[in-house]
């Protein structure tokens, strides 16, 4: 009978622990209102499913859950949010958006040979291979995903040609790791202002452009009918089956007209991903309605309909970690550790160094090691018109990921040659 295999009851499990989670952090006194000053909710989110998960209760190998939410539910979330966005106020963010974003890049490029270099000197057969086998030439596939994304990964699979019967280890890290940060992220948005204390960080650009959006969907506030509903859910997936549609006619196009694009060995070829310009097309035709009149659709809750589908998309995410996995290549996963805490205490640094604030920090950070499906999910837990920023930073993160990649490869395999 388990784990339950069956999507319909999967997505039934993931959503009463999502009700669970809502109705507990609404209360006001007791235990759970003790327990959420501690643990936020938005982890709670995350954490339940992927015990469900590792407990055997529900299969994420099997359900497509994760592809319904992060294909249909993302793209729809991402318009939602983007519909009352003022690109004023998102361009006077100012540049410690993007430093931080370079800053998590350079983590995850000087990361990865120090690591090594650490390592080898209490496990030195670890780093004996050769040939397809070298320890490199996978650690190479983790560089191009924790900058870029998949499309980066398969291009460092493809370029250095790490043996394919092993590289199911190099998976593991990445799921591992990349969740058990991801973790780490979402716990620190709950303190995000004990946080921006320490960092001594100016918030006010942030707080200005959330001031907005909240006084612009107060302005527009109505009691929203049925007619409105149907109507803001056709634009939304409307607008997902149109960004399906452009994503495979670009990416098709790019393939059959470009050699460099269509080769998975060169650094464009993240631009033959139908997932980066699924999420693009998405971003940018809610963008563009905020110039018309749907950006008063937020008047009836447009952005909570976003923020409800970024929670699902959330659930489907943490149950694709599968907690007892940490010790089944615990010297890889270590690797992994070193190389996330590089990045981590690089972020640290220069966030303190700029006074910039916690969002740039986590938004930079999972724009590199998630992509476009968690930075969107990160940025729109500090507040749904923040979405894009995410989405803006995860493009970088495609078009920067191969090249990153390649430069900490040579640097790991100069590293492991000493």
């Amino acid at each position: 009978m388990m784990p339950f295999k069956n999507d319909a009851i999967v997505f039934g499990i993931l959503m009463i622990s999502l009700g669970f989670v809502f109705y507990t952090e609404s209360k006001k006194q007791g235990f759970w209102f003790k327990f959420y000053k501690v643990i936020p909710g938005l982890l709670m989110c995350y954490f339940i499913p992927a015990i469900f998960n590792s407990l055997g209760i529900i299969s994420s190998e099997e359900s497509q859950t994760y592809y319904i939410a992060s294909r249909y539910l993302l793209p729809a979330s991402l318009l939602l949010m983007t519909l009352s966005i003022d690109l004023e106020a998102i361009y006077n963010l100012g540049y410690k958006a993007l430093v931080m974003f370079f800053t998590g890049t350079i983590g995850i490029i000087i990361g990865g040979p120090i690591s090594i270099l650490i390592l080898s000197m209490f496990f030195p057969e670890l780093f004996n291979g050769a040939g397809p086998d070298a320890i490199w030439r996978g650690l190479s596939t983790l560089a191009g995903s924790w900058i870029g994304g998949g499309a980066n990964q398969a291009a460092m699979l493809e370029i250095f040609e790490y043996n394919p019967q092993k590289y199911g280890g190099m998976v593991l890290v990445d799921i591992v790791v990349a969740n058990i940060w991801m973790a780490m992220i979402l716990f620190g948005i709950g303190k995000k202002e004990t946080i921006n204390k320490w960092l001594k960080a100016d918030t006010s650009a942030i707080e200005e452009l959330k001031e907005k959006v909240s006084l612009f969907s107060n302005s527009n506030k109505r009691i929203p009918n049925l007619t409105d509903y149907m109507i803001l859910l056709a634009i939304a997936f409307g607008a997902v089956g149109f960004s399906h549609l452009g994503a495979e006619y670009i990416s098709e196009f790019l393939t059959s007209n470009f050699e460099a694009v269509a080769d998975k060995s060169s650094g464009l070829s993240s631009f033959a991903s139908k997932f980066f310009w699924m999420i693009s097309i998405a971003t940018f035709i809610g963008i563009g309605l905020s110039f018309t009149k749907a950006r008063n659709f937020e008047g009836i809750g447009a952005s909570k309909i976003g923020s409800i589908f970024i929670y699902v998309l959330v659930a489907t995410i943490g149950m694709k970690m599968d907690l007892g996995s940490i010790l089944d290549e615990p010297k890889l996963i270590l690797i992994g550790v070193i190389w996330m805490s590089i990045h981590a205490i690089l972020l640290i640094v220069v966030a303190k160094l700029i006074k910039a604030p916690y969002f740039f920090l986590a938004v930079g950070s999972q724009a590199n090691v998630g992509g476009a499906a968690s930075a969107p999910v990160v940025a729109a837990a500090f507040h749904p018109s923040l979405a894009t920023v995410g989405v803006l930073l995860a493009v970088f993160g495609y078009v920067v990921g191969t090249y990153g990649a390649m430069i900490c490869t040579y640097l790991m395999e100069y590293t492991s040659n000493l």
